[in-house]
């Protein structure tokens, strides 16, 4: 697969998709969705220039870090962080980048994935100000906030109807604007989610992209995912993400093994190391 990605033989997007599974990533599992990058910074141009670096985000960085505004406290953390009991390694984010309510947040328009999550809402949608409204606002809430480190989901590069309210669900208004919650709100520069999608797509397969996505590969599923290289570039995770940290069949009592598991469900898993 690589060396087909190398001859350009295959698209970024089916080489993600190809890493996603063979990292153990599925459709069929909210917990290990498979997980892709944001790739622009430039929502608010009126027309998008692919020619011109400056509208990419840095993909050598984790999400959390592309803001170098949030660097120094996310190191601080990680140093400051100790652990009373001794079992739990430093972090450098106590949220992930992929797991199941972020999935659902992002379709939440879509069934079955309105259904989930109102369910885990406890019967009802969460309040308007945390629903996915707008592409725009969620990219600042990034910049803005070193403990939102979201990353995206292939929907975004192939399915416009996610982004609209088909449904007519009633997914309630900001408070401080009054706006009612309905279709996702677009960068000024898609005029349609078909044009946003056409267009996000055609950043993904963009020459910036395919000449910086292996530095995005390598901290999500490679060498930089873990242990020192991980610590250098800022991406270390809460220690129960990661393949192999838990070994839950060694745990004899049942309600802390399911406490476990439904916490690794929750949290969010770091791919297999590829």
């Amino acid at each position: 697969v690589f060396q087909k990605w190398v001859n350009r033989e295959i698209s970024n997007f089916d080489y993600l998709i190809q890493l996603n599974t063979m990292a153990g990533r599925t459709y069929n599992d909210l917990a290990q969705y498979p997980v892709f990058p944001w790739i622009l910074r430039d929502y608010t141009s009126e027309e998008l220039d692919l020619n011109n670096p400056a509208v990419f985000r840095d993909l050598s960085k984790p999400i959390g870090v592309v803001n170098e505004k949030n660097a120094k406290t996310v190191k601080e953390k990680y140093e400051n962080f100790e652990d009373p009991l001794g079992m739990i390694d430093k972090f450098h984010y106590g949220t992930h980048y992929s797991n199941a309510a972020g999935v659902m947040h992002y379709l939440i328009r879509v069934e079955p994935f309105t259904t989930l999550h109102i369910q885990l809402q406890s019967g009802r949608f969460d309040c308007a100000d945390r629903q996915f409204h707008s592409i725009p606002a969620a990219w600042q809430a990034l910049m803005d906030n070193p403990n939102d480190v979201k990353e995206l989901i292939p929907e975004f590069f192939y399915f416009p109807e996610f982004l609209e309210n088909q449904n007519g669900f009633n997914l309630g208004q900001l408070q401080m604007s009054k706006e009612v919650v309905n279709d996702v709100v677009l960068p000024k520069w898609a005029h349609s989610p078909e044009d946003f999608i056409y267009k996000h797509r055609k950043a993904l397969e963009s020459e910036y992209v395919s000449a910086h996505l292996h530095e995005w590969i390598d901290l999500i599923f490679g060498y930089k995912q873990r242990g020192p290289a991980a610590v250098e570039a800022l991406n270390v995770f809460y220690y129960c993400t990661y393949e192999g940290a838990v070994d839950l069949d060694a745990l004899t009592d049942e309600k802390e093994r399911k406490a476990l598991e439904g916490m690794i469900n929750n949290f969010g898993q770091t791919p297999c190391q590829l």
